[in-house]
């Protein structure tokens, strides 16, 4: 069943990456998306206004009114990306897979057909079209990633590939900007990613479950093409799924197996993982680092704008290579999922052989990742807190990096720190929460080019030492998985 079935897993894998590649995190393209809308005079009213006021002709060069208005859509997009994850990660949970990928068609087409068909007379009509694009594509991003559990020891990987994925989609309105510069209108191109909904419904219906991806996976799974009846047979295949887990000594030692005698497991509720001190740190950990992510996004136009004085080319052709970089998270993120893996395999083999903790030693594999991905974010931090232009590039480098180890680690972390039972509601409800740290990016914004005059230096400092607390957490991991490995009955 398993070499029967490998051709349908693997078309599932790969176009749920082209999925997530070419739709699901298009909202982190907004730099280049913003230069086709201003080009196309899109609020520039308020330039127009704020220069007569002025009596500055050059102010319309670096419109403050137009740059806030612009990374209030950002603001409100990207709260919505992480703040509806929650709802729509109980949908996936509740729902299961078809509803919840219908419901993301239904929100991203509606949303591809408001901005194609939007001008600058309607431009506010993005407040609405940009929140439904991210959510949309963000449950597509959610109901790829149980495609992990086709594939086993692998799984780490994979998640953290669609998440590279996610990442470099955002490259995507670098094309529509190419495209732009060459003469296709901005409605032609959204239009046709609007057609692209035909693609969606296809592969909802024939190359993914109707269900959930069990983990463990039963010998005798099957989906899509090779199912033939309903829920009854994912209710059976999450039962052997079920009575797997209990057998399976990836995530639970024997020591942990069976409970002592007159001891009885057990089981912990949602909400006990929630108020645990794993889950606040990791959340801390995720709110900083996007927030430094979302802030340097949101802020891009404006920021090329004022270190290259108003040079309409130069902007242009570094935001073309920040969108071409975001294309290379694809690339960078299975890295992190390869360290996690080999890591994960090597220290549960090391528990075999001393009998101690294999949920700890599986856990332990997540503690590099976290560390270097703090560790590139600072870097990118200090990198963009320089005003040099030129040094942008690195910061761009480290930037996609940075941002492709976020996203893969978190959802890894989140896979092997709790239960997957928990994993929708968990992944939805850190996203959602780390979402009202990201609102502050407004706020942050508004003050650099109000009160500050345009000069961030000491809001850069502030966040580079709030990053600094980001490295709490590995450390915080590692030193309970050291407690768990010596000592597992305290697990």
């Amino acid at each position: 069943m398993q070499g029967k079935n490998l051709p349908l897993r693997v078309a599932t894998l790969l176009t749920g990456l082209l999925e997530c590649l070419g739709f699901a995190g298009v909202l982190f393209g907004w730099a280049s998306l913003v230069f086709v809308f201003k080009t196309e005079h899109y609020f520039e009213e308020l330039c127009e206004s704020q220069a007569r006021l002025t009596g500055n002709v050059t102010e319309q060069a670096d419109c403050k009114a137009q740059d806030e208005r612009f990374s209030l859509i950002f603001t409100l997009a990207s709260f919505m990306n992480n703040f509806m994850t929650f709802p729509t990660g109980y949908i996936f949970d509740r729902f299961k897979t078809t509803v919840a990928r219908l419901i993301a068609i239904f929100l991203y087409t509606s949303a591809t057909l408001t901005i194609a068909f939007t001008s600058a007379d309607s431009a506010l009509l993005l407040f609405l079209a940009m929140p439904m694009l991210t959510v949309g594509g963000i449950l597509f991003l959610i109901t790829n990633l149980q495609i992990g559990n086709l594939f086993g020891k692998h799984r780490s990987t994979i998640i953290t590939l669609y998440n590279g994925a996610f990442d470099s989609s955002s490259a995507v309105f670098l094309i529509i900007k190419l495209l732009y510069e060459q003469g296709i209108s901005l409605k032609a191109s959204f239009i046709f990613i609007s057609v692209c909904s035909a693609w969606h419904v296809g592969r909802t219906f024939l190359l993914m479950p109707r269900g959930h991806v069990p983990y463990p996976l039963p010998p005798n799974y099957s989906y899509g093409l090779c199912s033939e009846d309903g829920p009854r047979e994912a209710e059976e295949s999450n039962t052997e799924s079920r009575k797997l887990e209990l057998k399976s000594k990836e995530f639970v030692s024997p020591k942990e197996e069976i409970p002592g005698p007159g001891k009885q497991r057990e089981p912990h509720s949602f909400w006990s993982y929630v108020f645990s001190w794993r889950f606040a740190w990791h959340l801390v950990w995720l709110s900083v680092i996007q927030l430094w992510h979302y802030l340097f996004i949101g802020t891009l136009n404006s920021l090329l704008t004022n270190l290259a004085s108003g040079d309409r080319v130069l902007v242009s052709t570094y935001t073309n290579a920040f969108a071409i970089t975001q294309f290379f998270g694809v690339l960078c993120a299975p890295w992190n999922g390869l360290l996690m893996d080999r890591l994960k395999q090597k220290y549960q083999e090391e528990a075999r052989t001393t009998g101690s903790s294999a949920s700890a030693a599986a856990l332990r594999s997540a503690v590099p990742s976290l560390a270097l991905t703090s560790l590139l974010c600072l870097g990118f931090a200090i990198c963009a807190s320089v005003p040099v232009l030129p040094l942008q590039y690195a910061t761009f480098a480290l930037q996609v990096i940075s941002r492709s180890f976020l996203y893969g680690g978190n959802a890894a972390f989140l896979t092997l720190a709790f239960p997957s039972e928990h994993f929708g509601k968990l992944f939805g409800l850190v996203m959602a929460l780390s979402a009202i740290v990201s609102l502050l990016q407004f706020p942050i914004f508004t003050l650099i080019k109000g009160p500050l005059q345009n000069d961030p230096f000491y809001v850069n400092v502030l966040l580079v030492l709030v990053t600094l607390l980001t490295l709490v957490h590995p450390f915080l991991v590692y030193r309970e998985c050291r407690r768990k490995e010596s000592s597992p009955e305290v697990a």
